[in-house]
Parts: C-alpha cells; structure tokens; sequence
C-alpha cells in the first residue's frame, strides 16, 4: 500500500479511525461541540471490534493503489468502485487468461471475506460521517457477482475449520503446568473454564495488561459457587459484557464438577494461589513484585500452542476451546439444546463449530443391524426387550 498522509500509521483498530479522504464530509449534528464530540463517542461505541475492519480498508486502498483511484473517489466510493474492488478481491488466478492478468497484483480472499471488507468500507463511511455508499439494489448485484466467484473458487480460498481442544489435549496441558505458581495456575483456571464452558477466549483474558475494565471483563466478584437441585456443586459466571448480550445485560455461564480436569477445582486453586480482591480480574495472577495483572490473550495462546506443539499437536486458536468444548459434549451424547443453551448461542450455529462426529459416528449409526430388528413394526434389542417399552419404564422412573 502507498504511504499517504491520509493514512497514518496506527493499529489496525483505529484505521477506521484515523484513516481519512480528501472530501469534506456532509455535517450530521448541529454546528456544536457537545453534539460533535457525543457523535464520535456514539460511533465508538457502536463498533466493538475494528481490527477486522482494519484489514478490510488495507486491502480496499491496495486495491485503489494497483488501479491508480485518485483519493477523491475512495471517499466517498461509488458502486463502481466497490463492485470492481468486490471482483478483483474474490478473483481467482487460477480461471484468469495470463495476458489479461499481467502486471496486475492480485491477492485473492474467500467470498465471505470479500463481505466482510465491504462491510467495513461500509462502517468507514458512517464513522467518517458519510452515507452508507451501496443502495439495497447495489448489494443484490455484487452478491450475484459473488455468488459466481464462489462457484470458481469452489472453496480454495476458505481456510480449514479451526481444530477443537481434546480432553487428551487438556491432560498434557495439565502435565506441563506447576499449578502452585500463579503465572500456571492462572492459564488452568482459564483453559478449563473457557473448555467446559464453551466461552469465547476473549471473555477469560484481556488484549493487554492495561486493557482490563471492570465494566467489560471478568472480576473475582462476577463468580458465585452453589449447588444445583441434585445438590450438585456449580460456578457461576456472570458476564458483564458478551458478545451476543445487550448493553448492560450480563450472561452467565455455568460450570459443573468434571473428574480429574474439573473447572472448579481450578478455579478454587487459582483463589488459593492468587488471593486477589473483588475488583481484581477473575483470571489474574502476581509477578515478581506481587502484583495483580490480568491474563493478555495473545500470551496465553502463544503458550498453549508452544505446549501442543511439543506434544506433537499443531497449533490451535482461543476459539478452539469453544468447539472442543461443544465437540465434547456432542461426542458424550448431550441434547444439542443444551448445548445451545448453555454455549449461548441464539441459533444453530454452534453446528459449524461442532468436530466430533467423525470421531463419534459409529456410536450412533454403525451395526443398527445387530443391536436391533424390526418386528411387526416396533423395534426390538438383542435381548427381546421392546425398545418403546424401555421408554415406558424409564419415562415412569423419572415421574417416581
């Protein structure tokens, strides 16, 4: 990408930001200090991660670079503009004549990527108060165009799905961790918590030390030990800030006792190691001066993935415990409901998450031949026991 004064260098957050054009953008508040600043604030506010955004707008000024678009059409871009730059993304070299590519730089995404920068192109207009740049009609045509690129990528641009946490996986964790250190104990309680929990890794950790806000990241407080109906032991997990939440409302996730790599064993531990007070963050520990810092996000995983990698496993991501947790639980025959529920998820889409089922098929499809027949319509075990019938005894213990 060219250097230009319009686009200084700043994390790929802010570009959204910071990037500008050369026109002056339509006033959208009165001509007052207060109404001006309370807009920045709003549009802030309204994004809560930009980082992707960042790329999207990387990529869009390469693209205006390699064409030679003078900055007064980036800003605001006409439907021209973001078709071709829509084509010339998702454009796949491979179905492309050599002389009509030559001397062109291309650097193609996935389809679903290409909707995702223009989205951000999208965001960057608004938050440099200009209108939405693509009209509803605009839209249909660049996903028709892209319908057809798919089709031509026939899926060479996706990447593998991320690979899911195992309990084996977790185990060799646990045996290259000396839990009575803080620094450990802390990666245990968090690994454990996110695995069993199904949580996103940005809700045990923070993106640096000086990120953490009580208002938006777990703290000691947000925890509450209990027992469930069964008398059971559970933790309860209340987040102040969720992705799927609304401002202002917690969600709470819910651990329950596991065997040998128990969350809440974990959990207790890291109170033990790591005394903090209630404001402190939930997953902290002490450096060598004593003092209380928040787990960074990007620290934990570089160790995580430096640990499976020297048990022979490849790298994994924060979101892998997420669906290895789902995987999991699928894999042990939970009520995908349940699953749903307690991964908090609003729709089916924990199923694109889900690994297991080719590691758990035969459980529920291999040799039906030989644990059942049909007789006279009602299926019947190898023992001659009708299998309604089990139902029956079964629906009448649990009413007992």
């Amino acid at each position: 990408m060219n250097p230009s004064i319009l686009r200084p260098g700043c994390k790929a957050e802010e570009r959204i930001f910071q990037w500008i054009g050369v026109n002056s953008a339509p006033p959208r508040t009165l001509n007052h200090i207060l109404l001006q600043t309370l807009d920045s604030l709003a549009n802030r506010a309204s994004l809560k991660d930009t980082v992707g955004y960042g790329s999207g707008l990387r990529k869009f000024h390469i693209f205006c670079d390699i064409f030679s678009v003078p900055e007064a059409e980036r800003l605001p871009a006409s439907f021209r503009l973001l078709h071709s730059f829509a084509l010339w993304a998702a454009a796949d070299p491979e179905h492309i004549p050599a002389e009509v590519k030559e001397g062109i730089q291309l650097e193609p995404i996935s389809v679903t990527s290409v909707r995702k920068y223009l989205s951000a192109i999208r965001a960057w207009h608004i938050v440099q108060r200009w209108p939405p740049p693509l009209s509803q009609d605009s839209l249909v045509t660049i996903n028709f165009s892209l319908r057809g690129l798919e089709k031509i990528q026939m899926g060479r641009r996706v990447l593998p799905p991320r690979p899911p946490i195992t309990i084996r996986m977790l185990i060799a964790l646990r045996l290259t961790l000396r839990i009575e250190k803080p620094f450990d104990t802390c990666i245990w309680a968090m690994s454990l918590s996110a695995f069993w929990g199904m949580m996103r890794f940005g809700e045990v950790s923070v993106k640096s030390i000086k990120a953490f806000d009580g208002k938006l990241n777990l703290k000691r407080s947000d925890i509450h030990f209990g027992y469930d109906l069964d008398k059971r032991p559970y933790a309860r997990l209340d987040l102040p800030s969720a992705k799927t939440a609304k401002p202002g409302k917690t969600q709470s996730v819910f651990l329950t006792e596991q065997n040998d790599i128990c969350p809440l064993a974990a959990l207790r531990n890291l109170f033990i190691v790591v005394p903090a007070r209630s404001s402190d963050p939930l997953f902290s520990w002490t450096d060598d001066k004593g003092n209380i810092l928040p787990m960074v996000k990007q620290t934990v995983i570089k160790f995580i993935n430096n640990t499976l990698t020297s048990w022979g496993w490849g790298t994994s991501f924060g979101h892998s415990f997420r669906i290895g947790g789902a995987s999991y639980f699928l894999a042990q025959k939970v009520d995908p409901e349940i699953i749903r529920i307690a991964g908090r998820w609003k729709s089916l889409v924990y199923e694109t998450y889900i690994r297991a089922f080719e590691q758990t098929a035969s459980r529920h499809m291999s040799n039906l031949t030989e644990r059942a027949s049909l007789v006279g319509g009602a299926p019947i075990d190898r023992r001659g026991s009708a299998l309604m019938g089990k139902r029956r005894v079964h629906l009448r213990t649990m009413l007992s």
